[in-house]
């Protein structure tokens, strides 16, 4: 479970670093890119969320990680 816990935070940071390059990169411009990758940031946090519950209520993740 670490491991999937890690790959997200991962995924969640590498999203947000390419939203801050399509920040810098596209002004002035549409700026739809930053927001998709944004976007992407939210759902991998909610994802995230929901299942560090999910194992958690299941019994995947005790107390002590």
């Amino acid at each position: 479970m670490r491991i999937v816990v890690i790959l997200f935070l991962v995924a969640i940071v590498a999203s947000l670093a390419s939203a801050l390059v399509f920040l810098f990169h596209d002004q002035g411009r549409d700026r739809t890119r930053m927001v998709k990758a944004l976007a992407v940031r939210v759902g991998l946090s909610i994802t995230l969320f929901v299942l560090l519950a999910a194992g958690y209520y299941s019994g995947l993740i005790t107390d002590r990680l």
